[in-house]
């Protein structure tokens, strides 16, 4: 098999979720150039008509916030094709706040949308993943998944509960051919990003913690997305895929 061919996803089908904006509009588009037939989930019908209109991708509007909408979700992805080869869990929520002061709400939205949505989508997905004997599951998780960071107790225990999830998928799955990998980035420079960070006394102290010495683009995470996607990487499971230019390596 060519270079090209092993890191090609053309013919295949993905679901990503979180499509509205940020990292999951950026990953439908790489992974539409790259060949996929890309079906677009998020909660914004008017941002995912103009995806589509830009990328040619299918699209559902969802609230993975529910178990009834994640059950509509992967029902209405496998009516529109009834194998779907590549699920990017994207979606995700940063609540922050100090721990004193942080509501259960937030706490209880958190856990529902980063963590019990990607379960149960996996969930959903992995039996005609199994019959097919392959299947590609990517979550997108983050750095602070892995290492402290102020104010982010609840963001950080979710991406951490998915890097474990991730690891007890993969055991599962595994003898089935699929493979499952988290990516953990840094901050990324999408909408939901600039919001926190762009106060220069917030993102000062992070930036020069970093030895790369920035943030990340929407569109790094999404080329390691298209990696996990391929068959490039297909003895790559149960990874937690560090883009954080070098944070928790000092």
């Amino acid at each position: 098999m060519s270079w090209a061919n092993r890191f090609s996803i053309s013919g295949k089908t993905a679901l990503v979720t979180g499509a509205s904006s940020g990292i999951g509009a950026e990953i439908t588009r790489v992974f539409t150039e790259a060949g996929a037939k890309v079906i677009a989930s998020g909660q914004s019908q008017k941002r995912l008509a103009t995806l589509a209109a830009e990328s040619g991708c299918e699209i559902i509007a969802a609230d993975i916030a529910t178990p009834r909408g994640c059950r509509d979700l992967v029902a209405g992805a496998l009516a529109v094709s009834p194998r779907i080869d590549i699920l990017v869990n994207s979606a995700g929520v940063a609540l922050v706040g100090p721990v004193l002061d942080f509501t259960v709400e937030n706490w209880d939205r958190t856990m529902a949308i980063n963590l019990r949505a990607p379960f149960l989508l996996a969930r959903g997905l992995a039996p005609q993943m199994i019959e097919a004997r392959a299947g590609k599951i990517i979550n997108i998780s983050s750095q602070t998944g892995v290492i402290a960071l102020r104010d982010h107790a609840a963001y950080a225990s979710s991406k951490g509960g998915l890097n474990a999830l991730t690891k007890s998928l993969m055991v599962e799955l595994a003898p089935h051919s699929i493979q499952v990998n988290a990516i953990c980035p840094t901050v990324v420079m999408t909408e939901m990003g600039r919001e926190i960070w762009s106060p220069p006394e917030k993102s000062g102290p992070m930036i020069a913690a970093t030895p790369l010495g920035r943030f990340g683009e929407p569109v790094e995470i999404a080329d390691m997305a298209l990696f996990l996607a391929s068959p490039a990487s297909d003895l790559v499971n149960g990874a937690l895929m560090m883009i954080e230019g070098g944070y928790s390596s000092v």
